[in-house]
């Protein structure tokens, strides 16, 4: 049989074949070799110690036994089968049961022979038991040398009903790595190796598989983190450099009479320090020839759509026009009116196109924006289908980015040519490790200040033990001439159970807050858009008192009257909704309030969630727990934002990494832009393969 290399097929490693090669694909994504490899522990166990029989006090943490297996038995059930072996050694004897498994697992179990089990035990009937333990021949044991940390492989349960548990997938790798002459071809520079004082590629995947020790196993499962980290930041870097070397784009070279007329006479308010630091970092940006794509980070409230109208103002005043892309209607809607009431003193015409914009009306806005006479469209998605046409596309900004695809982005970044300046807006605080990988492409600014006056948002749990005092709580605000929004979650798989919800909330309420005293509106995703816009329009307008909602208010209502934000079961949001619902109150000069209703009993990550709202309204500091409990892929969405798929490497627990990482990546970078150096070859060699392997829409990813 030829070698193994790490492209071979997965089905050609021995011990696997063709129907356990398609679960790995399927369970695991497991299609060669060196995916194989690539399949790092989870964590290690400490197979030093046995215990004997008679020893058994706890069923706290697994075991490890020495002895024989005597007989095997298949026990008839009302589902079934299950094997049951006696194991005995000198001190004693007890069973070891699998439910599972059946033929396969007899077929394995060597009878009458010295094994070593290992496990957790179980008292049943008085008597102890493993369910489902590791069996493995002494002689074996010994001969990979057995004893110390054995690594611990994550699984699936039709894996391991076909022998490919993680003591299964252990042997798979034993089988790759024991081949004669099996060498694991290096990906980095020596130097950088030596600078680093890592271990090689191969000697970092024999010790991550087999460590002698704990630090052992660390240092090679840093150096297997450290390169696919450097690689991604390789390619966001260089993607970076282009973008501000290779692409030209619009200058913004004068600031006219539009901008300063608007800045001197409309501006509602001062400018925080923070967005004249991001207007500079703007201007700095748009002046440069070069093509701009600059990500927005802010807490709701924090000024960021002040920023994009005088950016945009900037792109009127130089020729240009600009578009703003928002998720939903009502968001686009909100943006629309609040820069026609900006603007209304200066010659600049704004106009709004999303789905619901009749045709009749369409036309007029169309020819102008080809003639050049709309300075501004704000709209949903329907501003990149085909026949929308520019005349001159100065700049784009992308509000609540996450929700748009990287496709729909890409298409709005392709309506001019050369392409507009790109600000991607968001109130969703990314953390700084997340935005390194994810945007790693993108300038980043943030504003970090709250216009002044504004105060900080109490919030407080309460259990439905304390629901009367709460509503209490609400009856003073409204009779302080407040408003109030109460949000019940919505989440799709139980959209019955959640509208039930919602309406038995809407009534509950309307029994304690009767007409004609109150007014209460209702908005859910069941209703019409006109009705619900009309719903909103009598909250926003002050017609209503308390606003029912499920998360469709999340964005896009803009309320400085609401004084109290009610987000009831709030356990079953993430943290990151909570925060973006809490966004919806604290927009004007009183006090304002967010109650988080729950059960009594939460669960501990409920309850961190809980905690952390409470204790902080810093949107970054909530992001990096968010981070923590979710994983960057449920946070953002992979598909949705181009966050990688890693391997190896945690991007919440890899900081330190990560950063090590980028600056290595952007230190050879700038050295050597074109890896042409001898010395990096081998860097060039393996960009290329990732490169290959990773689509690439445009700079907007």
């Amino acid at each position: 049989m030829p070698s193994i290399q790490l492209d071979t097929p997965i089905e050609f490693v021995k011990g696997v074949g063709p129907q356990r090669a398609e679960f790995l694909r399927v369970e695991l994504g497991i299609h060669t070799a060196g995916d194989l490899l690539e399949h790092i522990p989870f964590r290690y166990e400490d197979r030093s110690q046995f215990v004997e029989v008679a020893a058994i006090q706890s069923d706290a943490t697994s075991i490890q036994l020495q002895g024989v297996i005597t007989q095997v038995n298949e026990v008839p059930t009302k589902r079934g089968k299950r094997i049951v072996a006696q194991f005995e050694d000198a001190t004693g004897r007890l069973e070891l049961v699998w439910f599972k498994g059946g033929r396969w697992v007899v077929a394995q179990l060597p009878v009458h022979q010295q094994v070593v089990v290992f496990g957790k035990p179980a008292k049943f009937g008085g008597r102890w038991n493993i369910a489902h333990p590791e069996v493995e021949r002494l002689e074996a044991f010994r001969g990979r040398q057995g004893l110390g940390l054995q690594p611990v492989y994550s699984s699936t349960e039709k894996l391991s009903n076909r022998g490919l548990s993680s003591a299964g997938i252990a042997r798979l790798i034993r089988t790759v790595l024991g081949q004669n002459e099996f060498t694991i071809p290096e990906t980095l520079p020596a130097e950088l190796l030596a600078e680093l004082r890592m271990p090689s590629r191969d000697e970092a995947f024999r010790s991550v598989h087999s460590p002698p020790d704990p630090v052992t196993a660390d240092r090679a499962r840093n150096r297997l983190k450290f390169e696919e980290l450097l690689y991604l930041q390789l390619l966001l870097v260089r993607k970076k450099q282009l973008a501000t070397t290779d692409q030209p784009g619009v200058r913004f070279g004068a600031v006219g009479d539009r901008f300063n007329t608007f800045y001197a006479n409309h501006l509602p308010f001062e400018l925080t320090g923070a967005q004249k630091r991001v207007m500079r970092e703007i201007r700095a940006d748009t002046n440069t020839g070069w093509h701009m794509n600059r990500l927005l980070q802010g807490d709701v409230g924090s000024g960021k759509t002040v920023v994009s109208l005088l950016t945009a103002l900037l792109a009127i005043d130089n020729g240009y026009q600009a578009c703003v892309m928002a998720p939903t209607e009502i968001l686009a809607n909100q943006h629309f009116v609040g820069f026609k009431d900006l603007l209304a003193e200066l010659d600049v015409r704004v106009e709004l196109l999303t789905g619901s914009v009749k045709k009749a009306d369409r036309v007029p806005i169309l020819e102008g924006l080809a003639s050049g006479e709309v300075h501004i469209l704000v709209g949903t998605h329907a501003l990149i289908e085909p026949g929308v046409k520019f005349r001159a596309l100065g700049l784009a900004v992308i509000d609540e980015q996450h929700r748009f695809g990287v496709q729909q982005r890409a298409k709005l970044w392709a309506k001019s040519n050369p392409p507009p300046h790109v600000l991607v807006m968001t109130a969703t605080p990314i953390p700084r490790t997340l935005a390194m990988t994810a945007y790693g492409d993108l300038d980043v600014s943030i504003i970090d200040e709250l216009p002044p006056g504004r105060k900080p948002i109490r919030t407080v749990h309460r259990t439905d033990g304390a629901r009367l005092r709460v509503l209490q709580f609400v009856e003073e605000e409204i009779a302080r001439g407040r408003q109030v929004y109460v949000v019940f979650p919505l989440i799709e798989e139980s959209a019955t159970l959640d509208h039930k919800d919602l309406m038995d909330g809407y009534e509950s309420l309307s029994r304690r807050f009767p007409l004609p005293t109150y007014r209460i509106s209702i908005v859910h995703g069941r209703m019409p858009a006109e009705d619900k816009d009309l719903e909103m329009k009598r909250f926003a307008n002050g017609e209503a008192h308390i606003l029912v909602a499920t998360t469709v208010i999340e964005v896009g209502v803009n309320v400085p009257n609401a004084s109290v934000m009610i987000i009831e079961s709030a356990e079953r949001f993430g943290l990151s909704q909570l925060h973006q619902l809490r966004g919806r109150v604290g927009r004007g000069a009183e006090q304002s309030y967010c109650i988080l209703m729950t059960k009594d009993e939460l669960g501990k990550e409920a309850a961190l969630r809980m905690e952390t709202m409470c204790r902080t309204n810093d949107g970054f500091e909530i992001a990096e727990v968010d981070l923590e409990l979710r994983g960057p892929g449920d946070l953002m969405g992979t598909q949705q934002s181009g966050v990688p798929d890693l391997k190896m490497a945690d991007l919440m627990r890899d900081r330190e990494v990560l950063s090590a990482a980028r600056y290595i990546a952007s230190r050879v970078l700038e050295e050597d832009p074109e890896l042409a150096k001898p010395e990096h070859a081998i860097l060039n060699r393996e960009l290329k393969r990732v490169a290959a392997g990773r689509p690439d829409w445009s700079r907007i990813s």
